[in-house]
């Protein structure tokens, strides 16, 4: 009744496209949050296919799966809880983006133990994240020239290399993000100065690397344009030589004939005007649906879009195909891509008021996934 599909052709052709445009910049593939809701082991192995040079997740859990997945491509990971399985991640390969201090000191004891348990010329590779501005993690100020210097000494006494210094930008305007670039070359020069010579600068995303071309680094890390989506509402994917890979769907499931003046939903915010069909489909918040988007939102029925009416619920959505004819079994479309005449992410995040990324990450665990491509 429930159904994600994900094209594994589209993520391979968006990798390529986007890897194309960088070049010679080497792309990092940010597949956290299981692949921004598109399933982490088969995309990663699809952007594996496709030549990415790296990938990007929020935490050793999401490291492990690709590793467990047959993931060997370099694979950092930038937020640790305090019980972080910095052992393991050295063991692994697992390179660590660190933006504190103390952070550092305890991937440079687990180092330790990693010696003396199996592997004597263990190392933590390691990327230190500067704050230029985006205010979350990472060191700056006083921080940053601490951890660079605290970098230094361990790289010296041979624990850590530092493989990159890394910032995230903010996209609070083109001239706060250029500021942000600024505030970053000055971070570099300090961690040159304490005698760092990191392999690799990052700091541009999906966003960035249109806005700011000139200023692609020698990595990018890019999440959001690889599934086939653009960081810009106004700009639709394939303006920019993309092709969503998601498509979320589900059967019509009760077809039925009323009157008007009848009352849709909870708290009947749609009273049906005339009379009409609805189409009812088993998809709900529950899975993902945002409720903000009750009465805004659109699907698409044997090639044909319809306005999603009445308040979507927990299990369930209406949608109100007027005198057309649709039956139990057909298949209805919330979002897609835009090109085969589906709603688009970005249409659904409209309505709701909010961003495409949240669209497609919340898709709930009951929806059955299925690839393609």
């Amino acid at each position: 009744m429930r159904e994600l599909v994900v094209d594994l052709g589209a993520i391979r052709e968006n990798v390529r496209t986007v890897a194309a445009g960088v070049a010679p910049a080497r792309l990092m593939a940010v597949v956290k949050a299981d692949a921004y809701g598109h399933g982490l082991a088969p995309v990663a192995r699809a952007m594996a296919e496709a030549g990415v040079d790296a990938f990007g997740v929020v935490d050793l859990d999401e490291a492990r799966r690709l590793r467990e997945a047959g993931i060997e491509q370099p694979v950092l990971a930038w937020i640790h809880g305090s019980d972080a399985d910095f052992d393991w991640a050295v063991a692994a390969g697992v390179e660590l983006g660190v933006g504190a201090a103390d952070v550092l000191d305890r991937v440079a004891a687990a180092v330790e133990r990693v010696r003396s348990a199996s592997d004597a010329a263990a190392v933590a590779v390691v990327h230190l994240k500067a704050d230029t501005g985006l205010g979350r993690g990472g060191a700056l100020g006083a921080d940053w020239a601490a951890l660079v210097e605290r970098a230094a000494a361990h790289e010296r006494a041979g624990r850590v290399r530092v493989e990159g210094l890394w910032t995230h930008l903010a996209n609070a305007s083109p001239e706060a993000d250029e500021a942000q670039f600024a505030a970053f070359d000055g971070a570099i020069a300090i961690a040159r100065a304490a005698g760092l010579a990191p392999g690799v600068e990052h700091a541009s995303s999906s966003g960035s690397i249109v806005a700011h071309p000139g200023q692609v680094r020698g990595m990018v890390r890019v999440g959001l344009a690889l599934y086939g989506l653009s960081a810009f509402p106004e700009r639709a994917p394939a303006e920019l030589g993309l092709r969503p890979a998601m498509e979320l769907a589900g059967e019509v499931v009760a077809v039925k004939r009323v009157p008007a003046g009848l009352g849709v939903s909870y708290g009947h915010r749609y009273v049906t005007p005339r009379e009409t069909t609805l189409a009812l489909v088993p998809l709900g918040y529950a899975d993902g649906l945002p409720r903000a988007a009750s009465g805004r939102a659109a699907a698409s029925l044997r090639g044909r879009r319809y306005p999603v009416v009445g308040t979507i619920a927990m299990d369930q959505v209406v949608i109100d195909v007027g005198d057309d004819e649709v039956a139990v079994g057909d298949r209805a479309v919330l979002w897609g891509d835009p090109e085969a005449g589906h709603p688009s992410a970005q249409e659904w995040a409209d309505a709701a008021g909010t961003i495409c990324y949240e669209i497609v990450t919340r898709v709930g665990p009951r929806v059955r996934r299925r690839y393609v491509g």
